[in-house]
């Protein structure tokens, strides 16, 4: 059923693969080393988990690179079509986790959505970070990254692997100064995770958002690696594509962030109004 001349379809029929057993074993080796720890054993088998799933996300996105590039097409049209549906519905299942966070964070601080809001916001002895320094300087950083992207973008569309290449590297370069910036604040912070609502909300949704900049910066690296190499070309770039979502995906949420955490947040509201 392998050979072209059985095929009587368009879509690619994967070979059996050992990645997702190796990935289930690295889940479940995090998982209890991760149990251990908390329990005051060493974070050695946390740690063993992590470095095996690291090693089968590299290992099986290369088989999926592979087959992107195979002399028998293995990527027709209805294929990255169903790739690009993948992706949209996978940064749909993100929008819900973020919404989630946003809903804690106005449940805790809005008087009107629920009885349980506090009487002030940001609640008495809760000095919230300056808006207008790190949090409005990383607020450009993320915007001018996606402009950046957004050249890299044109710039494969129109077959211009060099504009692509640089590009992209500023965009990861960008998006790590980010994270820099980020754990700046965080050590800077006048306030630690244990100081009520304000610190939980405050850390769960910036931290999240955090994390995602790392993982779609971490995409951005393998997307200028793989430009570099000529991977991408007008026609076929959806590797490239789906990473320049995810980033935009990213730069949306800092928005949102941005309004309602860092500004409004850092005045808030009182009885008085």
């Amino acid at each position: 059923m392998a050979s072209d001349a059985v095929k009587k379809h368009p879509w690619h029929m994967v070979e059996p693969s050992y990645w997702p057993i190796v990935g289930s074993i690295a889940v479940f080796v995090m998982a209890i080393g991760g149990i251990w720890f908390m329990h005051g054993g060493p974070l050695l088998g946390f740690l063993l988990g992590l470095a095996i799933l690291l090693f089968t996300f590299a290992g099986w996105w290369r088989d999926v690179i592979k087959e992107a590039r195979s002399a028998e097409n293995y990527h027709t049209d209805p294929v990255k079509h169903g790739l690009r549906v993948g992706m949209i519905l996978f940064i749909a299942s993100e929008v819900m986790f973020f919404f989630a966070f946003f809903w804690a964070y106005f449940n805790a601080s809005v008087p009107f959505l629920s009885g349980v809001a506090n009487a002030v916001w940001p609640p008495a002895g809760i000095e919230p970070l300056e808006t207008w320094h790190v949090p409005f300087l990383n607020t450009l950083i993320l915007l001018t990254s996606g402009a950046t992207l957004t050249y890299a973008h044109h710039a494969v569309r129109l077959g211009d692997q060099a504009k692509m290449v640089a590009g992209l590297g500023l965009t990861v370069i960008l998006g790590f100064i980010f994270l820099g910036f980020q754990a700046y604040e965080y050590l800077h912070a006048a306030f630690s995770l244990k100081d009520g609502i304000y610190p939980s909300t405050f850390y769960l949704a910036t931290g999240f958002h955090g994390f995602h900049v790392l993982v779609g910066a971490c995409f951005l690296t393998v997307c200028y690696f793989r430009a570099a190499k000529g991977h991408f070309t007008p026609a076929v770039h959806i590797g490239f594509e789906a990473a320049a979502w995810y980033w935009h995906f990213v730069d949306v949420v800092w928005l949102f962030l941005f309004i309602s955490v860092y500004w409004w947040g850092s005045f808030g509201w009182t009885p008085e109004g």
